[in-house]
């Protein structure tokens, strides 16, 4: 029966969905009662907005719903791309669960990470990169689109990491990202499968709130929660800019606006990491330093609640990508290069503001 209802999309999305949910719904108390009895639990510090020893460790059971959704929907991978993902997902998600055991060198993290972005992008079509006008460029040479390629997955799946602070926030982000990214593959037509994981990942994170915003049986995602999500981001990040521009035709924005869409659906991750990486150097420390200057640090600061920051950012966040995807359809790139910095500048004076309110 199964097999039969898996024929048409609304049914097949809707079966992803549930079945994604009911996983991670089972699977996390699971792990909560092994990271209790091991004492395994996140144990706070000055930087952590909890103040109780948290079980941790969610994203294990979103490393196995994926690999069981790609089983499940492989009549639909066309670009037969799911071994790649296996494989490369599985190298981010070993060194997440070491981290989130024993602790791992950030450098060490990142060298995993180029391995698992390089694997991706080398054994699949994402090679070559439009910029369809943007900047005045238009196809890219393949080696040019594999190092900015490279280089835009890396800041993504760190910007997503570093978001991970109070409880929700991850998750409302990540279920707007994807529920957008499921939208615009739905409109291009043909991605069928793109849609899917994205309905799965939408699943996952809806059953994972539950236990995140609970105060009895609250789990954190965790590193392998985190870098693994952040990781699928990218992936659908790329697929994204490396659509054909025939596909494009379907939507309002101008093609070389492209970047600006992307932009706008990764607001508050890539905001606070470049945020961050300038406050820091500014400070002259290290990018990789650890403080409480995230956008989520400065609104706990001022006295709002774990849940109030995760829906106002995520909020933010999409009204950031109704903004940007409105004004993309009326100007070109080197407009909405200016639009997209007073933006920019009117954040940075919000979040200085409010600084401003802390009492220490």
């Amino acid at each position: 029966m199964l097999k039969e209802l898996l024929v048409t999309p609304i049914a097949t999305s809707i079966i992803v969905f549930i079945i994604a949910f009911l996983q991670v719904y089972f699977v996390v108390p699971n792990i909560s009662k092994i990271i209790i009895r091991r004492k395994l639990n996140d144990i706070p510090d000055q930087r952590s907005s909890h103040e109780t020893p948290t079980p941790t460790m969610a994203g294990v059971a979103f490393f196995f719903t994926l690999i069981f959704t790609l089983f499940l929907v492989q009549k639909f991978d066309t670009d037969q791309i799911s071994i790649n993902i296996i494989t490369c997902t599985s190298l981010i998600f070993l060194v997440a669960l070491k981290d989130d055991l024993v602790t791992v060198k950030a450098r060490v993290k990142l060298i995993v990470e180029i391995i698992s972005v390089g694997l991706l992008l080398y054994f699949t079509d994402f090679q070559v990169l439009n910029f369809h006008g943007f900047l005045g460029f238009y196809e890219l040479p393949s080696t040019v689109s594999f190092l900015i390629l490279m280089i835009g997955m890396l800041g993504i799946i760190n910007s997503y990491n570093l978001i991970d602070g109070v409880d929700g926030l991850a998750a409302i982000i990540a279920m707007i990202i994807f529920s957008s990214f499921g939208l615009i593959f739905f409109i291009a037509g043909g991605l069928f499968f793109y849609i899917l994981v994205c309905v799965s990942f939408t699943g996952m994170l809806s059953a994972y709130l539950i236990y995140n915003f609970s105060n009895k049986r609250k789990i954190f995602m965790g590193d392998t929660g985190s870098l693994f999500i952040g990781f699928c981001i990218a992936l659908c990040s790329v697929k994204f800019l490396t659509m054909e521009t025939s596909s494009l035709a379907s939507f309002s924005f101008l093609p070389e606006n492209i970047f600006y869409i992307l932009l706008a659906i990764l607001w508050i991750p890539i905001f606070d990491m470049l945020r961050i990486i300038f406050i820091r150097l500014k400070n002259k420390k290290s990018p990789f330093y650890p403080d409480r200057n995230h956008l989520h640090h400065v609104l706990i600061d001022n006295g709002l609640r774990h849940h109030q920051v995760a829906i106002i950012l995520g909020i933010t966040n999409y009204i950031t990508i109704i903004s940007i995807g409105m004004l993309s359809k009326y100007f070109n790139y080197l407009q909405m290069l200016g639009l997209t910095l007073i933006l920019f500048v009117i954040f940075i004076l919000v979040l200085n503001r409010l600084k401003k309110n802390i009492v220490v």
